[in-house]
């Protein structure tokens, strides 16, 4: 693995600050790059250097809710509760709030749009290890009910097409996980 430039990652960082700033006063589809280069303190061509588009750099802007998602899921050791969520999911979904209309412009009801892909593919590999290390035969069913199960309700709660507060969904989430888990 190649180390980052940390130019490059200090530039990446500079942007994916600037667009959660912007997308703090307006929806994803009324930023636009002009405004977001200036308020990151780059010029254009340097934002082109580093995303195709917005959606890009918004995606990758997210990716940090993938990977907490991911390592939420994952956060607990033994044998787990199959009834409360453990506190890393509780805090995954209390934390949401803040950048929640940018998170629904790039995840879809039922899981799908950039986000969600990247959401899925991530919680399916991760998934998969696990089932594999654990001699399942049946991981790669299970990981991919986990991921679709877990982006699909995502995307809908943050929706409004679930309608739970932030612990709720995480205890309800992680049963129905838990389940499909301990399903033969």
């Amino acid at each position: 693995m190649t180390a980052e430039d940390p130019r490059a990652a200090r530039t990446r960082a500079r942007l994916r600050r600037a667009l959660l700033e912007e997308c703090a006063q307006r929806p994803l589809e009324e930023v636009g790059v002009a405004a977001l280069v200036r308020r990151a303190g780059v010029g254009r061509a340097t934002f082109y250097v580093h995303y195709a588009d917005l959606e890009a750099l918004a995606v990758d802007a997210c990716a940090d809710i993938v990977r907490e998602a991911v390592d939420a899921l994952h956060a607990w050791r033994g044998r787990p509760d199959p009834v409360s969520a453990p506190p890393a999911l509780l805090a995954f979904f209390a934390g949401l709030a803040p950048h929640a209309a940018l998170h629904r412009a790039l995840l879809t009801p039922g899981g799908g749009g950039p986000l969600g892909r990247v959401l899925h593919r991530d919680l399916r590999a991760r998934s998969l290890a696990e089932r594999e290390l654990a001699g399942a035969a049946d991981a790669p069913l299970v990981a991919s009910a986990v991921a679709a199960t877990f982006a699909g309700v995502l995307g809908d709660w943050l929706h409004g097409l679930v309608d739970a507060g932030p612990e709720e969904i995480a205890h309800q989430v992680w049963q129905l996980l838990v389940a499909l888990h301990t399903s033969r």
